[in-house]
Parts: structure tokens; C-alpha cells; sequence
């Protein structure tokens, strides 16, 4: 035994350096592959959730090469093996006989063969710019037998499919698959497999569209080699050789070129599954096309659109800009550029002052000429409405009622509430938009807007699915990688911005917004979908908005020029609704949002004002209001008032015997609201005035129409560069009374019926006075200045 020992330690000692060498030999070969194998940069491509290819982007090295494929096509697989190396799956990674053949063909002939094996041309590959040498092949030899133990056969064939060249700067089965035949690999015919499987070999001398006939006599081989080895039969031989060869390199796919743009920035030389419905982006393609078409008649060339599932907020169909020419800034990719937001935020206000108890959605709100601070808000048609309500307001997007609500609920506390939506682009304070902020005073992206409009509708949904309960992040970023799964945090109690009850009032008014022509009877189309949505319109004409949900998706839509040019016609309801309803009307069809019973409260409303009901309302109804509404305050504008017995006049115990008046309740808005209301409902009527030998007290019976409180009046020059004359106005709740007008102590004249009165007054600080005929009179001080 001990004899044995020392004996092989005696045969190890004389063959000390061999075996380090071999020793050393084996290390070089455990650790010869580099890791990677292959670092050259590969193109972005972007697929549906489907699988089919959206878009890609070349490599940063120029080359088009899409990142390794998982398995080769068995087409392909079958041709290239039979073709290049047809005992692939019996070899260690070389081929003796190939080899053998190969040197001797050599040495004999001019006529150059290579007997490299699959194997070895995938490391020939990844040691590219090699000089084609015996010592290199040697070299490729060892590294193809650690390939081998290293990778299954499977991988080796899918390193080869990945990197081999197919003529020009196409790399890869798969990008020649897509250049050549303009079809996925996994969907080559025998034909077109065997023209690829050719191409590696020799790809700068068979390059598609020259040398056909060397590339067909090869091919055709080919396919004649795979008949007679039983792999086709007689009749798909036959048909693959009367297949056309690959000739000009096709476009690639280009379904959503401003999504791809992204993705490469985002996951550079990555094959990206989308959530992206690759018939649905079809189709919205199409849609924009067509109204691209149609709206660059009038110079508006750029349309984005963006749509989102609710439930996942996937992004289901992303279209970033039109198809416009170069010089309309087609590359732009609109649905991340901040634009100015219109009146598309507007929903948001309604919400948060439902959810704050400080609004009930038929509630009155006033409608009248308003400056705040300078401000000077106008309705678009320029109309004032006296009172109007709230969810009317809302749907007929009317500025200034919403300016108002607004500055009743507190600029810095819906900016809070704003912030809260996660809208990142609205990142200035507070003060830097004002009142402004409702109206387009501050700027978002279609897809910040969209998202905000996706987390009202999941708030409401999940509220309903669930026991009453919220979630704390419902609006968050929405997502566009298939198989990921967005956190929308934990169940809670409380809302994460507004109540469902609050949520569900806004896109039940939202829901009678005026759809645009060809859509205004929807409701009598049982295929017709319910839908909430919005539009808005920047000043100057120059973004146009319409944005929707239904309990399914979110849609987004904005149309413009890029550049910001404003055009005629650009506003939401002419522009960018239409393109809403199209895409509106691929969507299946879906029930409307449950009412959140839990968020509700079952109230007593008076009919006529939205307010809830005193005890002076005539006429009431009782209806479900957001659970925070029961703090409203109730009508102020039902009143009881005692008449005289045939009602043409207000009397009180001071004029008129107790037994003979009528007692009615009468609804009544001050004189302002009311000269325009009536103005618009022919049915309202006025209060009636008191008799002239009654008391009273405390009545407002007058109010200015101009000037308004703390404004400057500018006096505009005519043609004759002299001043202009200036129109003071006001209300009375009995036009035909009388009215003596003053400035100062200076008597400018009487007015009856229409209570207007032209001035050419100087610069200055005056005190304006109207007394009427029975001795009541108001006062304003103005500032009159000339306009530079």
C-alpha cells in the first residue's frame, strides 16, 4: 500500500510540468468564454401585449439587431441545420470528417471550403474582425468544445439565429425576417427559411436584390436536399420553389413610432411587450389619420390620443402625434408636453367642492359680470346666465361660474387638491396661476390628464367593488409593460383625494355634456355608450381638449399645432370631440357606474334653486347628494312675502290690513342675477315691488351692471384720437321706475326702462349715484383713466 503511494507521487513529480500544463490548459479553457459573449448593442424593440411587433429602433452601433431570440422556428431551424451543419446535434462543437474534408480541399484545389461547424461560427461571430487563419481556427475550435459543455444546443442555435449577418446591417433571423418578408420569423414559410438559412454564408455576395440567380440556384438546393431527406414532401417543395426571393428591405412596423421613441430611452437595446392592444392601435392610428386629414385643411396638424384601461391603468392604445410632414413637427410626441389645460380641469373643481360640502350638483351658481382683482372672466359665447346650475355649468363649461367657485373654495386649497392627483406639471405655487388656474392658466399633459380622469373612475369603481372602501394611491403613473403590476397601496377608510359620492355626482353631470354634431342623439341609440367626459379650449385657440371615461377605459385626446399656433375652429368640441367618439365607438360597450349608495345621502332639494330645501320651498324633491352636502346651507332664494289680494304688490302691516293679505312664497334673486336670469326664462317672475305708502327696510333694489367694484376704467380712443364716451349701467327690480344719475354733485341725467346712460367724463376719482323716483340710492367710486 505504501509502495503504491510513493510510486504515484514519484510518476506526478516526473511529469510535474506536463501536468501543470494540462492543468493550466484546463483553467484556460474553463474561463476562455467571455461573459458576455456578445456585447454589441441591440435595437429597442417595442411588441404588443399580443406578441406582434409595434416598432424598433436601430442599435447604437447602426446595425439592426434585435436582441436574442428565445427559439428558433423549426423552418428555419430545419434548413439552416441541413444547410450548414446537418450532424449539428452529434458533434462536441466540431466536426472531424467536415474538418478533414475541409483542409484537404484546401491544400488540393483553389477553391477555398470551410468545414467550421455551427459551433464555431457562433464563436467566429462574437470574435468578429479576426484574420481568417489556422491559428484562429484552432482557437475557435477550443472555444467551440467550452461553448458545448457550457450551452445547450438550443441556446447555441438561438446565439447563432441572434447574431448572424443577413446582408447590409441586418443582423439576426429575426430582423431579416421583418426586413425581407415583413413577417415575424416564427411565420416564415420553407421558401423564405431557406433563402435566409443561405444568406450568413456568404452575406456581402448573395445580397437580396442582386445575384438572384446564384441566391435561387442555392436556395432551391437547399430545398431539394430537404424533400429528399423526407423533412418536406413533394407538394410544399414544389410550392417553395415558386416562392419569390427576398428582394428591397421592408419598413419596419411603425404601429406606435412615439411609444418606441420612449421605450428606447427608457429600456435602451430591450425587447419590450407592451400593454398595448395591437388592433385597437390600429384602429386609433387610422382614426387620427383621418381626421388629420381633415383638420389640415384649416392648418391644425398635430392629434394625440391616449387610452387607458381603468381597472390596470394599462396604456391600451398610444398614438403620440399625427402623421404630419416634416415641417409640422410630426416627431414631436405631444401626449408628454405640457399644454395649457383649457377648461379641462374644471371636473376637479366641481369635485372638490362636492367633497368639501360646499356645493350640491343642481345647485345655483351665479352667472354675471365678475372682475376679481383685474380679473375679467368671460363665458366663450360672451352671455351671462344671472344663476345657472351647477352641473349645467359644469356641462356647458361656463368660465365664470367656475372663476367664482374657485375663489369661494380657495385657490391654495384646490392646487393641495391637485397636487394630490399627482398632476407633477402643475409645479408652481398657487399664486403664480390665480383664478386663472381653472380656465388655462396653467398647463398639463394629456398623459397627466388622462391619468387624474382614470383615478376619478377607479375611485368610484373599486368604492363599489369593494366595501365601501379606497385605496391609497388610485392615481398613480399608468403603466405600459405587460405582466407589470401596479401598487395601488393599502385598503383605507378615507378617500385619497375625493369621496365616490362626490366622484359620481361629477360624471353624472359630465354625462350631459353636448356631444358633437352627429352624436347629439345618442341617448336614442341603444348601441349609443355613456360616457363622462370634458373638453376644453386654451386661449387664443390654440389647444384643443376632450377626455372621457367609462367604467372600462379612460380616453384622451388632444388637438393643436405643436408649434402653438392658434387657428379658428381649434377648440374641444369642434376639434378634438369628434376624434373622442371615434375612438369611443371601437370600445366595447359597458353598464354605467353604480351609484355609491354608502357616499350618499337620501336629501330634501328644492327644485328650483339645487339648494337643499327650507321651509319657504314650494316645490322639492327628494334625491341621493354626496354625503358632505347635508352642510350646505338651505335656499336662500325662496322667500315668504305677504301681497296685497290682487298680487301686484309686497305690503306689510304698516299699509295694508293684516285679514286681507295673500301669503306665498316667492322665489326671488338679488337684482344683478336676476336681470340677466330673466333675460333667459321667460317663465321666472320678478318679485313684486311694495306698495308706495308701505315701510321697508333693508332691500336691495338697485345693483350696478357697470362699473363693477374697484374697477379702472380705460377710455379707449376713436378714429379722431379723442376719447371715447363710457355706458354706465345698473339693474332695478322695477325697470320702469326712474333713475337720476350724479357724478360728484354733477347731474348727468334720468334714465327709465333701460337703465343706461352714455358719459365722456375726464381722467380722474369720482363718486357715481343713482337715486330712482322713490328716494333709494346706491353708490360706487370709480377710476377713469386714458387708455395707453
Amino acid at each position: 500500500m505504501g509502495f503504491g503511494k510513493q510510486h504515484i507521487k514519484l510518476r506526478l513529480k516526473r511529469h510535474k510540468i506536463k501536468l501543470t500544463l494540462i492543468f493550466a490548459l484546463f483553467v484556460l479553457w474553463i474561463f476562455c468564454l467571455p461573459s458576455p459573449l456578445f456585447d454589441e448593442p441591440s435595437s429597442t424593440v417595442v411588441e404588443s401585449r399580443e406578441g406582434e411587433l409595434l416598432g424598433a429602433r436601430i442599435a447604437d452601433d447602426g446595425q439592426w439587431r434585435f436582441p436574442k431570440m428565445d427559439s428558433v422556428p423549426y423552418r428555419f431551424e430545419q434548413a439552416l441545420l441541413f444547410f450548414e451543419d446537418e450532424h449539428f446535434h452529434g458533434h462536441p462543437g466540431f466536426n472531424p470528417v467536415s474538418m478533414g474534408k475541409a483542409i484537404w480541399a484546401n491544400l488540393t484545389t483553389k477553391k477555398r471550403r470551410g468545414g467550421s461547424t455551427l459551433t464555431q461560427q457562433v464563436i467566429r461571430l462574437s470574435r468578429k474582425n479576426r484574420d481568417r487563419t489556422y491559428t484562429e481556427k484552432l482557437v475557435e475550435l477550443f472555444m467551440a468544445t467550452r461553448l458545448e459543455a457550457g450551452f445547450s444546443k438550443k441556446e447555441i442555435l438561438s446565439l447563432y439565429a441572434t447574431h448572424a449577418p443577413f446582408g447590409g446591417n441586418v443582423v439576426g433571423l429575426e430582423t431579416a425576417s421583418w426586413r425581407y418578408f415583413g413577417i415575424p420569423a416564427n411565420e416564415l414559410s420553407w421558401g423564405q427559411s431557406a433563402a435566409l438559412a443561405i444568406l450568413p454564408n456568404a452575406p456581402a455576395l448573395i445580397f437580396p436584390g442582386k445575384n438572384e440567380g446564384l441566391l435561387r440556384a442555392k436556395r432551391d438546393r437547399l430545398l431539394y436536399k430537404l424533400y429528399r431527406k423526407g423533412i418536406i414532401d413533394s407538394l410544399t417543395y414544389q410550392l417553395a420553389i415558386e416562392e419569390q426571393l427576398p428582394g428591397k428591405p421592408h419598413g419596419l412596423p411603425q404601429l406606435a413610432p412615439h411609444l418606441a421613441e420612449k421605450i428606447k430611452r427608457e429600456h435602451p437595446g430591450k425587447r419590450v411587450v407592451t400593454t398595448i392592444d395591437a388592433n385597437l392601435q390600429r384602429n386609433v392610428n387610422a382614426i387620427v389619420r383621418e381626421h388629420h386629414r381633415v383638420l389640415s385643411q384649416n392648418e391644425i396638424y398635430n392629434v394625440a390620443v391616449l387610452l387607458l384601461d381603468i381597472e390596470t391603468r394599462d396604456v391600451v392604445a398610444y398614438v403620440g402625434n399625427s402623421p404630419a410632414s416634416n415641417e409640422h413637427d410630426p416627431y414631436v410626441n405631444i401626449i408628454h408636453r405640457p399644454r395649457s389645460t383649457g377648461s379641462i380641469l374644471k371636473p376637479f373643481l366641481y369635485t372638490a367642492a362636492l367633497d368639501g360640502g360646499e356645493l350640491l350638483p343642481n345647485m345655483l351658481l351665479t352667472d354675471v359680470p365678475t372682475v376679481i382683482n383685474g380679473y375679467h372672466p368671460q363665458n366663450f359665447n360672451k352671455q351671462f346666465h344671472g344663476a345657472v346650475p351647477a352641473s349645467e355649468a359644469l356641462s356647458r363649461s361656463l368660465n365664470i361660474p367656475a372663476v367664482r367657485l374657485l375663489r369661494s373654495y380657495g385657490l391654495q386649497r384646490f392646487h393641495n387638491r391637485l397636487q394630490e392627483m399627482n398632476i407633477k406639471q402643475l409645479d408652481k405655487p398657487a399664486n403664480y396661476y390665480g383664478l386663472s388656474l381653472i380656465l388655462g392658466g396653467g398647463e398639463g399633459s394629456l398623459w397627466e390628464i388622462t391619468k387624474a380622469y382614470a383615478g376619478l373612475a377607479s375611485t368610484l369603481n373599486y368604492f363599489n367593488a369593494s366595501s365601501s372602501a379606497y385605496r391609497e394611491h388610485e392615481y398613480v403613473e399608468p403603466n405600459y409593460l405587460h405582466r407589470a403590476t401596479i401598487s395601488f397601496g393599502k385598503e383605507q377608510n378615507r378617500p385619497s383625494v375625493f369621496d365616490a359620492g362626490s366622484i359620481y355626482a361629477t360624471l353624472e353631470a359630465m354625462q350631459n355634456v353636448n356631444r358633437p354634431e352627429g352624436e347629439l342623439n345618442w341617448n336614442y341609440f341603444s348601441s349609443s355608450q355613456q360616457i363622462a367626459w370634458k373638453t376644453g379650449t386654451s386661449f387664443g385657440f390654440k389647444d384643443a381638449w376632450a377626455v372621457g371615461v367609462t367604467p372600462k377605459y379612460a380616453i384622451g385626446v388632444w388637438v393643436g399645432n405643436a408649434d402653438g399656433e392658434g387657428r379658428p375652429g381649434l377648440t374641444g368640441i369642434q376639434a378634438a370631440a369628434p376624434v373622442l367618439f371615434d375612438v369611443l365607438s371601437l370600445l366595447p360597450s359597458t353598464d354605467w357606474f353604480a351609484i355609491p349608495f354608502d357616499e350618499m345621502e337620501e336629501a330634501e332639494l328644492c327644485e328650483r334653486s339645487g339648494h337643499l330645501a327650507s321651509v319657504y320651498c314650494s316645490e322639492t324633491v327628494s334625491q341621493f347628494i354626496p354625503k358632505n352636502g347635508i352642510k350646505t346651507a338651505p335656499c336662500p332664494y325662496h322667500q315668504q312675502v305677504f301681497l296685497a289680494m290682487d298680487e301686484a304688490f309686497r305690503v306689510n302691516s304698516s299699509c295694508y290690513e293684516l285679514s286681507e293679505m295673500e301669503q306665498k312664497t316667492w322665489f326671488a334673486l338679488p337684482p344683478l342675477q336676476e336681470y340677466y336670469y330673466a333675460a333667459m326664462h321667460p317663465e321666472y317672475r320678478p318679485l313684486p315691488p311694495f306698495r308706495e305708502d308701505c315701510l321697508r327696510d333693508g332691500e336691495s333694489l338697485m345693483e350696478f351692471i357697470f362699473p363693477k367694484p374697484n374697477e379702472t376704467i380705460l377710455l379707449a380712443r376713436d378714429f379722431d384720437m379723442q376719447a371715447g364716451e363710457v355706458v354706465i349701467q345698473l339693474a332695478h327690480r322695477d325697470p320702469a321706475t326712474k333713475v337720476y344719475w350724479y357724478l360728484d354733485d354733477t347731474y348727468l341725467g334720468m334714465t327709465e326702462t333701460f337703465h343706461q346712460l352714455p358719459l365722456h367724463p375726464l381722467p380722474g376719482k369720482y363718486l357715481l349715484t343713482a337715486v330712482d323716483e322713490k328716494g333709494n340710492e346706491i353708490k360706487r367710486r370709480i377710476q377713469i383713466e386714458k387708455a395707453s
